[in-house]
């Protein structure tokens, strides 16, 4: 589900609390208020569900197997694309791996964080002799439009000024809100002098590909299956979100090895799978 979906269905649930919220005065109009209600809920429970959740299950249940290319399939768990190859199974599978968020200066990281972020490369060598099969971590990035990035860390900063006014003048707010709002502020404030001194911003995802191989279809499977599991275990020791793909998001990686879309095209597409 991308983000215009997602505005879509929420501002229909946002229409339907309201209708529901103020419509018992009306009588019979209320009965049809909260049916609104309950039918944008599940509208929007489906919709989050429908890429890698409703869609294998159906697949599964209904025994159907997805043919993306030519001597390519995709098996009815929705786990894996198979091709067969001189008596053999070959599978592969995807995980998200999605990096942590850039920790600038300003943000005044500690020297545990930061001795931590120095052991990046030792980590990464044990990971991969730790490895003994075949896998693919993929970076993909592109620059974006600097003003529009701009605009958006400016409405971010004043959105926070207007946090930290607010709270400045109440005599509840703690003194841990208001440095966490300065704080936020700084930050943001250090990526627009960033802007400023030349330095372009990159929107970026990454994602790792294994293939597996088996003399059955089954036997692929699985052995793909425990070659994800010791991928996430192995990479598991930095800081990502790892998650195995699957469903039609699985279909979206593969087409990744052909041809290249817009970057907002790719995000939108797996940023909402958890």
């Amino acid at each position: 589900m991308d983000e215009e979906t997602i505005a879509r269905v929420g501002i229909t649930l946002v229409v339907a609390m309201i209708f529901a919220t103020y419509s018992s005065a009306y009588g019979p109009l209320y009965i049809l208020a909260l049916a609104i209600f309950i039918i944008a809920v599940i509208l929007i429970t489906i919709l989050s569900l429908a890429d890698f959740l409703l869609f294998p299950l159906f697949t599964k249940m209904l025994k159907i197997t997805t043919i993306p290319a030519k001597d390519y399939t995709i098996p009815k768990e929705n786990e894996g694309v198979v091709k067969y190859v001189n008596g053999l199974y070959y599978a592969t599978g995807y995980i998200t791996a999605n990096v942590y968020n850039y920790v600038f200066q300003a943000e005044q990281m500690t020297e545990g964080e930061d001795s931590e972020m120095a052991m990046g490369p030792d980590k990464w060598e044990k990971a991969l002799m730790s490895i003994k099969f075949p896998f693919k971590f993929v970076a993909i990035g592109q620059a974006v439009d600097i003003q529009k990035y701009r605009d958006d860390l400016e409405g971010r900063r004043g959105y926070l000024e207007f946090q930290f006014s607010r709270s400045e003048g109440d005599a509840h707010t703690s003194s841990t809100v208001l440095d966490d709002l300065k704080r936020r502020m700084r930050v943001i404030q250090v990526r627009i002098d960033r802007l400023g001194a030349g330095e372009r911003p990159l929107s970026s995802m990454m994602y790792i590909e294994t293939t597996s191989v088996g003399i059955t279809l089954n036997d692929s499977l699985t052995n793909l299956t425990q070659q994800v599991d010791q991928l996430q275990t192995v990479f598991n020791v930095f800081d990502l979100n790892l998650v195995r793909v699957v469903g039609r998001e699985m279909y979206q990686l593969y087409k990744l090895n052909y041809y290249l879309p817009e970057m907002d095209r790719i995000i939108s597409d797996f940023q909402f799978q958890k």
